[in-house]
């Protein structure tokens, strides 16, 4: 480093304290004898930093601190001068605000400006300024964090006060193993930090892709690394995680039929599969089978880190805002699209409009079962558009594909039902190897239901089982949620049994709760005493109904655990388990606060149906809405 500052006074930028270049100048004694002036702009700009939770705010306030001891060594000389910046300022400082604050207090001093920033750099010389310019620091070394990584390691995890663990091995075959006894210091996690912040920054193919309080995600070439630190978290973490192999598509075991359904028909892909389980691998040999085709692809990643090549250009949310980047796409026109992940609402969303649009999409999806991925479209996309969005199902499991589904629309009776007047719009999940039907997607009593179809028997037992449990719903707006109530379907025709003295209630004056009932079911009703039917007994008022299921969330662990809702007749019951006996907790049913409550010792909570929150909880149990209970630290 061949540097000569002819002035008495230097003043460094936001840029050099940042990156540590001045304490490095100072120790080699090209500082020897100067007075280093610290712009109050550079100093409030860096608090501003590091009470957001950036690492470079961090970064750049140790670099000052560093500077106080050479001070106080008497290897330097150093003060601090004009203005602090305000609010405004500090958030305009994109936009040069802070930059000129401190080229002015070069001027003053008529100091010698150091920076690292090209543009501060000519602007300074363009007001006449002296300036010495470094090129920003490349760090072509490796990070203490990718030293650490074995080779075999598909991931590292870093905790304050725990030994260092990787997770090595190959897909489906994971092993946790402890790289040393010795815990993590939060001082060795917050150097380690640093390291990675510094290195985003001045590789050109490494880049900090999310930087909020608490929280920082950097693409460091092919390592993903996510810092946390509180208030975010309860103590420093640093998790890496990076790809472990890189296929091409003809790694997998894919039928002929398959190859050639990607290369010609396939449009609309959902990439399924729980986490850890070779997805983004998947896609990334996907994109490389499309890139070799000939076709334009593009990516929308957060973070990028899908393994593509060169010739696929990965984008990221423009302005935090996916949406944003499908605008920017549109206009790109690419043959192909990899979405990683889908996950929001908002992503469905964008994946749908796109996919409409004539783009053709590939989705990566969280998912435990094939079915999952398409119910996840569910509410988000209307039914009849599905098989447009999506044609294909891809599940992955232990990086290898377990399962393809090909999805369709078509207008038919559903399976299990007889009547042609059922008929309505299906969405059909088929085997995409061996065309058997495994579930229907449909409309029912203003309801979605996907239902399994596993032989002409199975399902038509299913189909009455659901068309009866509409019926009963609808039966219940007239008779209240406790009365015994029966239904039997055949084909179009529903009977259903209540109490005697019941029937009245549910036929209506001029039979207009019948009428009501068969439009919003699609089926004939006949309504009959419940102690006429053949071979029972009928049941006493305040019989048991159907159990639901809930959960209960544990506040202090995150945890969460099922919880059984029971209909006793005279109570409902919460059974969440003898682990709660006693504690607090707060009940919900889906987001609605419902009551506050003691667990008994049985590990219940018991409500009276009669009281109002019991005919809440009731009303939930029947309509399956979905009920919570939360514990009070």
């Amino acid at each position: 480093m061949d540097v000569e500052i002819e002035t008495e006074y230097v003043v460094p930028d936001t840029s050099v304290v940042i990156d540590g270049r001045i304490s490095r100048l100072a120790e080699e004694g090209y500082l020897e004898g100067k007075i280093v002036v610290i712009p109050r702009a550079v100093l409030s700009e860096l608090e501003y930093q590091a009470n957001r939770g950036r690492e470079t705010g961090f970064a750049g306030l140790q670099e000052l601190q560093e500077l106080q001891r050479l001070a106080e060594e008497g290897i330097i000389e150093i003060e601090f001068a004009g203005e602090r910046p305000g609010l405004e300022e500090i958030r305009l400082a994109r936009s040069g605000e802070i930059d000129a604050m401190i080229r002015e207090v070069a001027r003053e001093y008529n100091a010698t400006l150091i920076t690292s920033d090209k543009v501060q750099a000519e602007v300074a010389k363009a007001e006449g300024l002296e300036v010495v310019y470094f090129e920003p620091i490349t760090r072509v070394g490796e990070t203490e964090i990718e030293r650490m990584m074995p080779e075999n390691a598909m991931s590292l995890h870093l905790k304050e006060n725990v030994p260092p663990k990787a997770k090595v091995g190959r897909p489906g075959e994971w092993k946790l193993i402890e790289l040393r006894p010795e815990p993590c210091t939060r001082e060795e996690l917050e150097k380690w930090a640093r390291e990675v912040i510094e290195k985003a920054y001045t590789d050109e193919k490494s880049f900090v892709e999310i930087d909020r309080g608490g929280a920082t995600v950097v693409q460091l070439r092919n390592l993903r690394i996510s810092i946390a630190r509180p208030p975010f978290s309860e103590g420093w973490e640093i998790t890496a995680v990076r790809p472990v192999v890189k296929v091409s598509l003809d790694d997998y075991d894919l039928s002929e039929k398959l190859k050639e359904r990607l290369r010609e028909r396939a449009e609309g892909i959902l990439v399924a599969g729980p986490p850890g389980s070779g997805k983004s691998t998947f896609c990334a040999a996907l994109a490389e089978f499309y890139a070799e085709q000939g076709k334009i692809v593009k990516t929308m990643e957060s973070p990028r880190d899908l393994q593509v090549g060169d010739e696929i250009t990965q984008y990221a949310p423009l302005d935090g805002d996916m949406e944003k980047t499908a605008d920017i796409l549109l206009l790109v026109r690419p043959d192909y699209t990899i979405y990683d992940e889908v996950r929001k609402t908002k992503d469905f969303e964008v994946f749908a409009d796109m996919r409409l649009a004539g783009v053709g999409m590939i989705g990566v999806v969280h998912a435990t079962r094939p079915i999952d991925a398409i119910q996840r479209l569910i509410g988000r996309v209307e039914l009849g558009v599905i098989p447009q969005v999506v044609d294909t199902v891809i599940f992955i499991e232990d990086g290898e594909i377990k399962k393809v589904y090909d999805v369709s629309l078509t207008v038919k009776v559903p399976t299990g039902m007889t009547e042609e007047d059922l008929a309505r719009p299906v969405v059909e999940i088929r085997d995409f190897e061996t065309g058997e039907l495994e579930y229907e997607i449909y409309t029912y009593g203003e309801e979605v239901f996907v239902v399994p179809v596993k032989g002409e028997e199975e399902q038509e037992t299913a189909s009455e089982r659901l068309a009866a449990e509409v019926v009963e719903r609808e039966v219940r707006r007239f008779i209240g949620g406790r009365a015994p109530v029966d239904v039997e379907v055949k084909g179009s025709q529903a009977t259903v049994y209540v109490p005697e003295h019941m029937v009245p209630m549910v036929i209506g004056k001029k039979g207009r709760n019948v009428e009501q009932i068969e439009h919003r079911t699609g089926l004939k009703i006949t309504v009959k005493p419940l102690e006429e039917r053949r071979g029972e007994r009928p049941q006493p008022a305040g019989s048991p109904v159907p159990e639901g299921e809930g959960e209960v969330i544990e506040v202090e662990s995150g945890e969460r655990f099922p919880m059984r809702v029971v209909d006793d007749g005279e109570y409902i019951r919460l059974q969440l388990g003898d682990k709660f006996s006693g504690r607090p907790v707060k009940v919900f049913v889906g987001d609605e606060y419902v009551f506050t409550a003691t667990v008994g010792s049985s590990g219940e909570v018991r409500v009276n149906k009669d009281t109002s929150v019991g005919q809440r909880l009731e009303e939930a149990l029947h309509k399956g809405l979905k009920v919570r209970a939360q514990t009070i630290p």
